[in-house]
This record gives structure tokens, sequence and C-alpha cells, in this order.
């Protein structure tokens, strides 16, 4: 049987070796304590999300929220669904453009985000108390660095499609040659 030293010893070099593995490790385990504490939450994590930018006020619709979580948009309406039936969240059309909806949050979706969220930031500090105390600050403030730039990305790669897509030129229906009678 070996100890716990040796166990974690076999793990660190690749720790230290690959910065993918490192940062999966960390996200599942931060998923994994988040997802305990949202857990009757409807949508779990997802859920939880939602109702954050709602709170926020961030949702400024059922695409965007899908996009910007990486959700499919049928299963986003579903997810909105489920919060909207616990009278969490609300959709609303949105003045600026009636094809769209905002979802915002309800008093009571905003009093469970604040106990939520509050059980959250535990964990985050759980998760950063591992740093040094000099980079407990500077560590959440450099991964919303990357996931700026990486939203920033997204967002002009999907702009560029769409735009791509406009300019594409619609052929002409393919019309029917006439057969010979014979």
């Amino acid at each position: 049987m070996t100890s716990d030293n040796t166990q974690t010893t076999a793990v660190l070099p690749l720790l230290e070796e690959d910065f993918g593995f490192a940062v999966g490790i960390m996200f599942r385990a931060y998923a994994k304590a988040v997802e305990a504490v949202v857990v009757d939450l409807p949508a779990g994590i997802r859920g939880y999300f939602i109702l954050a930018a709602a709170v926020r006020r961030e949702a400024r619709s059922q695409r965007f929220l899908a996009s910007r979580l990486g959700v499919d948009r049928t299963m986003m309406t579903y997810l909105l669904d489920d919060l909207e039936e616990a009278g969490l969240v609300e959709r609303k059309p949105d003045p600026a453009d009636r094809r769209s909806r905002q979802i915002l949050s309800t008093p009571a979706g905003e009093k469970l985000y604040a106990a939520l969220h509050a059980k959250v930031l535990e964990i985050d500090q759980q998760v950063i108390s591992a740093l040094p105390e000099e980079s407990q600050a500077a560590f959440p403030e450099m991964v919303y660095a990357i996931a700026r730039q990486v939203t920033v990305q997204e967002a002009a790669a999907e702009q560029e499609a769409e735009s791509a897509a406009k300019k594409k030129p619609t052929s002409a229906p393919r019309r029917r040659q006439p057969r010979p009678n014979v």
C-alpha cells in the first residue's frame, strides 16, 4: 500500500508539465463543489449561471445565453422553462427587438441567487487558498482577463461567420429540363 505522499508525488509531474491537465483538474473540482451547492436549483450549475446573468441584467436573449454558456438553443428553452416554472426568472419581449426575449430575474430569483452566490464565493476562496496570499487577488483577475479575451475572440468569429453567411449568394432554383416526348 502506498502512502498519500507517494500518490501525490506520482501525480505532480503531470500537473507541472501539462497546463490543460491542471486546468481540467481544477475545473472539475470547482464544478463538483458548486454543483453540490446548487443541487436543488432547476438545471443545477447551468441554472445558477443563467440566474446570475438574469440578476446582473446580462441575459440579453435566449440566443445570447445559449451561446455564452455553450448550450444548444433548444436546450436553453427547456432550462429557461424550468427556471420560469420555479418562479426564478421571466421572459419578456425586448423593447429593442420584439423577436427577442430578455431573461429577467424575479424577486424570488434575486433572493435565491444572493444566498447561493455567497456559498459559491466561499468555494472561490477555498480554491484560491492554495495560492500564496499575495497571488490570491491576482489569480482571479488573470482568469477573468483570459475569459474576456476568449469571449471577444468567439464573438468576432461568430460575427464573421454570420457576415459570411449573409454574403453567400443564393442560387436560383434549378429548373427541370423538359423531356422530349418519344
